[in-house]
C-alpha cells in the first residue's frame, strides 16, 4: 500500500469519470500509456482489478466502485486538512466560497461583503449566484463553504440555520401606488399589469403559487431575470412588480402596496454541509451575518 500515492487516486477517478483512458490522460496532462501503466500498477498493488476494459467504454468493477467511493472521500478530507493547516486563526488571510440565490444580491450581499471587508480585509471572497438545488449540490461536493437560500426540504447532509423572515409585497412607482387602495385586495390583481421575475427564480414560483391559491391571473406584461431591470421598469412605467420588502427599503422611488391577504413570508437560511470543516473565515462570516441581520432589523425567523 505504501507504493500508492495521491496521484494514483486522481488517475483512477479521472478514468472512472470519463470512461476512457485517452480523455482522462488529456485532462491529467500525461500520456495515455503512462496513465494505463499507473492504473495497472495500482491494481497490482491492491491485488484486485479496478477497471473493466472489455467494453467500448472503461467501467469500474465492483471492487473499483467501492474503492473510488473511499478515494473521493479521502481526497476531500485531505483538501479539508490542507485548508485547516493554512487557516490563519487571526484571519489575517483566508478565503470563503459563498453562493446565494439571486434575489439576495439585490439587498443582502452588498452589506454582508462590506462588513466582511471592514472586519477582515485579509479574507477574500468568491461569490456565485445559483439556484438553491445547485447550491446544495455544490456544498455536498465541497465546492462551497456556505450558501444563503430558503428553508424547505433540503438534501441529506445539508444543515440549514434560520436567519430571518423575508416578506414580499406588490411594488409600484410612487404615482401608480398612490392610485391603489391600501391594502389592495388580491382579486384586484386581475386588473394590474405586472413585470415579474422569470420562472427560473424561486421567488417567481412563490408568487405564482399565491396567484393560483387566490385564483387571480394578472396580466404579466414583462418577465426579467434581473431585479435591477425590474426596479428600473417599475419606477418609470405604470407597471407593478412583486419584490422582497427589504429591496424597496433601499429604493425611495418604489412604494410597497400591502395585499389582502398578504403574500406568504419565507424563512431565509444559511446552508452548509453537515460534516464540513468550518474554517475560521466561515465562522467569522457566520457571526457577522447574524450581527448584520440584527443591526438592520430584519424580522426574526418564525
Amino acid at each position: 500500500m505504501a507504493a500508492l500515492e495521491l496521484r494514483h487516486l486522481r488517475y483512477l477517478l479521472a478514468v472512472a469519470e470519463h470512461g476512457n483512458f485517452t480523455r482522462a490522460a488529456e485532462e491529467l496532462h500525461i500520456s495515455q500509456p503512462t496513465l494505463s501503466q499507473q492504473i495497472k500498477q495500482m491494481e497490482r498493488t491492491l491485488g484486485v482489478q479496478l477497471l473493466d476494459r472489455t467494453g467500448r467504454t472503461v467501467r469500474l468493477t465492483d471492487a473499483g466502485a467501492v474503492y473510488t467511493d473511499h478515494a473521493r472521500r479521502a481526497l476531500r478530507d485531505l483538501a479539508a486538512a490542507e485548508r485547516a493547516v493554512h487557516d490563519v486563526q487571526d484571519l489575517s488571510r483566508g478565503h470563503l466560497h459563498l453562493a446565494v440565490t439571486p434575489t439576495f444580491t439585490a439587498y443582502l450581499i452588498g452589506p454582508l461583503t462590506a462588513e466582511l471587508h471592514t472586519r477582515h480585509p485579509g479574507v477574500s471572497l468568491t461569490l456565485t449566484e445559483m439556484p438553491q438545488d445547485r447550491i446544495e449540490a455544490a456544498l455536498l461536493a465541497d465546492d462551497l463553504d456556505l450558501g444563503i437560500a430558503f428553508a424547505g426540504t433540503h438534501l441529506p447532509g445539508i444543515t440549514a440555520t434560520p436567519l430571518f423572515t423575508e416578506s414580499l409585497s406588490l411594488v409600484a412607482g410612487a404615482p401608480r401606488a398612490q392610485a391603489m387602495p391600501d391594502p389592495l385586495p388580491a382579486r384586484a390583481l386581475k386588473d394590474e399589469q405586472l413585470a415579474l421575475l422569470s420562472g427560473d427564480f424561486a421567488t417567481r414560483g412563490h408568487i405564482d403559487a399565491y396567484f393560483a391559491h387566490h385564483q387571480v391571473a394578472p396580466r404579466i406584461t414583462i418577465e426579467a431575470n434581473s431585479i435591477q431591470a425590474l426596479t428600473e421598469i417599475v419606477q418609470r412605467t405604470p407597471l407593478a412588480t412583486v419584490l422582497p420588502d427589504a429591496i424597496t427599503h433601499d429604493h425611495r422611488h418604489l412604494t410597497p402596496i400591502p395585499l389582502d391577504p398578504p403574500l406568504p413570508t419565507r424563512t431565509v437560511t444559511l446552508l452548509h454541509r453537515t460534516d464540513a470543516y468550518q474554517s475560521a473565515a466561515t465562522h467569522a462570516f457566520t457571526d457577522l451575518t447574524h450581527d448584520l441581520i440584527r443591526t438592520r432589523g430584519y424580522a426574526p425567523p418564525l
